[in-house]
């Protein structure tokens, strides 16, 4: 041992901890004898001399209690003494991540414009945007499902599904503005660790409208509307399986996620799969008398709604172990959390509806023989099992939603801040699905009291859209989002935008020619 150092701890003691070097930026300090271990110093994974206990610690004699207890109070003593010589820190910033992050925030705050012309702002525009189209298009597909009918509840989910045309539109116009003049952008959108995961926004978008579509549409324009609808639903399935591949390809290849960071949103690039059903059960049940083409749409909507399921479902399982091991996501993600209601949820409303109404079209032909079965007991047997299998799911889609509520719910005292992005959205979208499988549970078992409960869900969901879309408006006017790191976009886990790595480059180029 050094001379100078003077502790009770047995000289063996000194084997389990490596000693740690000193940075060379640091002036020596009375006391502080060249090669003691500086046991007040906190162990930061990266610092030097520092290292991870291995299988052979084990072999090493046992430390006895009274020397741990006279280390630990040895280690206090010199952590007081250290807190009280200032202008001096022992943390290596260069090794240390967080003291390092700590001083790259403070050069970013430097960084950061006071103000941005609107044309500027929309760098920052993302595609998580389109979760306002999700959640405007769900409350207009939940009006429609309503049981209990008045007059004038047509003409209300109308107007949300042509407000829904105009937002995607908008927002349509504002991506393709950032990558017009921000051509850079686009291959940035696609490789971000968080915004990549809001590319199939606007597909599931898409599929919504078209939902939309054939409610408020279907028996009101003419018969051209049902041969378009049915053109664009297989669309929709080769952009929902075609996307949903080559986002999570793209994911898997560029990127790597940690457990620690996990939420259900990792689940997005599946939500284009899960729209399906739904889309299935309503086209199918506008078709009329064109029974093998209903068949085939509930067939195809069956079979891509099952994949998307057992994709998600495999996700979910992630997302538990992140939460057995990683306790609840920071406050700022926690809206997340709610899409992990929808796969469940909209399961449940397409199996529920696709069954119905296979037994509504084999029943327009009685002689009708499905899969060598009598057609209608065919149709009867399918959609007693997929009643029956849609509890399992409505009930797994009511567990996250009360954990994604309870959770979210320790964030409204007032030592809490959530701020506000885009995916507040999933306070909505998700719930709506929701809504729309109870409707159905309701329908299929007919149950008075889930019709009741189905209704208030409807209404406080029109009243919790009207707040998050109120709060987005506050957002834009107050800076919080359209703004440099301040959305979907930002610097995160190591990525950087072309454009700004380019700019600290030339930086430091130009300071090494002065």
């Amino acid at each position: 041992m050094p001379p100078g150092c003077r502790t009770t701890l047995p000289p063996g003691v000194h084997g389990y901890v490596m000693q740690r070097n000193r940075t060379g930026g640091l002036h020596h300090r009375p006391g502080d004898e060249d090669g003691c271990l500086d046991i007040s110093a906190r162990p930061s994974q990266g610092h030097e001399g520092w290292r991870t206990p291995t299988l052979e610690d084990t072999d090493l004699p046992p430390i006895p209690s009274e020397s741990i207890t006279d280390y630990s109070q040895y280690g206090a003593i010199a952590h007081r003494e250290n807190m009280a010589r200032p202008g001096v820190d022992d943390i290596d910033t260069d090794n240390d991540p967080d003291r390092k992050q700590g001083s790259h925030d403070h050069d970013d705050e430097a960084e950061k414009p006071k103000d941005l012309s609107w044309k500027q702002r929309m760098q920052h525009a993302t595609w998580a945007w389109f979760t306002l189209t999700m959640a405007t298009g769900g409350i207009a597909n939940v009006l429609h499902d309503v049981p209990y009918r008045f007059k004038g509840l047509y003409t209300i989910g109308l107007i949300f599904f042509l407000l829904n045309i105009v937002f995607y539109l908008v927002i349509w116009a504002m991506i393709i503005t950032r990558f017009v003049l921000y051509p850079w952008t686009f291959k940035a959108s696609l490789t971000h660790p968080t915004e990549s995961l809001f590319v199939p926004a606007f597909a599931v978008s898409f599929g919504t409208i078209l939902i939309n579509i054939v409610e408020y549409g279907a028996g009101e324009v003419g018969a051209w509307l049902h041969r378009t609808v049915v053109v664009l639903f297989w669309i929709d399935c080769g952009v929902a399986i075609g996307l949903s591949i080559a986002i999570y390809l793209i994911l898997w290849s560029t990127l790597t996620f940690t457990i620690a960071r996990m939420t259900p949103v990792w689940i997005f690039p599946a939500y284009p799969l899960l729209i399906m059903g739904p889309h299935a059960a309503n086209l199918s049940d506008k078709l009329g008398g064109a029974m093998s083409q209903a068949i085939r749409i509930i067939i195809a909507g069956f079979t891509i709604q099952g994949i998307g399921f057992l994709v998600s479902l495999t996700i979910y399982s992630a997302f538990v172990y992140r939460l057995m091991t990683q306790k609840l996501p920071a406050e700022p993600l926690r809206p997340g959390m709610f899409v992990s209601v929808g796969p469940s949820a909209f399961t449940v409303s397409g199996t529920i509806g696709m069954a119905q109404n296979l037994q509504k079209v084999i029943a327009s032909s009685p002689t009708y023989e499905f899969m060598d079965v009598p057609g209608l007991l065919a149709a009867r047997i399918l959609r007693l099992c997929a009643n029956w299998m849609s509890l399992w799911l409505w009930g797994l889609a009511w567990w996250f939603f009360f954990i994604s509520l309870l959770s979210n719910a320790q964030c409204i005292r007032t030592d809490h801040r959530m701020p506000f992005s885009m995916t507040w959205f999933s306070f909505i979208f998700p719930q709506t699905a929701l809504t729309t499988a109870t409707f159905a549970i309701a329908e299929a078992f007919n149950v008075n009291a889930i019709r009741v409960i189905g209704c208030v869900m409807t209404v406080i969901l029109i009243l919790a859209w009207a707040v998050v879309v109120a709060c987005m408006i506050r957002a834009i006017v107050n800076k919080q989002i359209l703004w440099p790191e301040k959305g979907e976009d930002k610097t995160e886990g190591g990525f950087k935008p072309i454009q700004r790595t380019k700019t600290n480059q030339s930086r430091q180029e130009a300071g090494s020619q002065a």
